[in-house]
């Protein structure tokens, strides 16, 4: 009988696993630069002027979103591969594969998917001049620090945002366990390092994306 299907299972945990990792990294990145906000509106225009015209972040964005793409088809696919095979699931489960969310993560990563489709669709329909306007500074160049706090000054966008947040953190905190696990990087020696620094980094990424809206919309900053 041929192992094709199961090493076709195999190969598409681990590209998914990778891309998972590289878009954790990405999350790091990209909190970096809305942070700036909190500080001075000056910096968040500039680095966001730097991403928006540097030549390898244009290409890289690109890869980004070819990474995106692939972690979910992937993960899609899997999901509908388990509903299939097990369609009853498993009475006992790996301690690894315990965290009440875990079994949850195909619904978590859905809606997180709808959540970016349109938080950067209000951003990217501004700059493409489709809806509203894109507010300048006084030199006539794109404020995109202004255009981040006109948005989040509507309590329900702020509410709306809060909440995928959160429901982001619960899918990061079991998709950065999972990745590991998936690579092979589960010895019991480790696993409970990875466990907890997997635990913090989403308590981290999650409480700076909320402070953000939040610190706008009741004018903390």
């Amino acid at each position: 009988m041929s192992n094709k299907p199961y090493y076709s299972s195999i190969t598409k945990k681990i590209v998914m696993s990778l891309m998972g990792l590289f878009l954790l990294t990405f999350l790091v990145v990209h909190l970096a630069l809305n942070s700036l906000i909190l500080f001075n509106k000056e910096w968040f225009n500039e680095g966001a002027h730097f991403m928006g015209t540097n030549w390898f972040i244009q290409v890289f964005q690109w890869v980004l979103f070819g990474g995106f793409a692939l972690h979910i088809v992937f993960g899609v696919i899997l999901q509908i591969k388990n509903w299939l095979s097990r369609p009853k699931g498993y009475k006992r489960r790996a301690a690894m594969e315990q965290s009440p969310f875990s079994k949850y993560m195909i619904y978590t990563g859905i809606i997180i998917l709808i959540f970016l489709v349109i938080h950067l669709g209000n951003f990217f329909f501004v700059k493409m001049g489709w809806i509203g306007g894109m507010p300048l500074t006084a030199s006539g160049g794109e404020d995109m620090g202004q255009l981040v706090i006109n948005l989040f000054q509507h309590g329900g966008y702020v509410a709306f945002y809060v909440v995928m947040i959160l429901l982001m953190g619960f899918h990061l905190d079991h998709a950065f366990q999972s990745a590991f696990q998936t690579l092979g990087l589960n010895h019991a020696t480790y696993w409970n390092f990875i466990n907890g620094l997997g635990r913090a980094y989403a308590i981290v990424v999650t409480l700076g994306f909320v402070i953000i809206p939040l610190f706008i919309y009741f004018k903390i900053v």
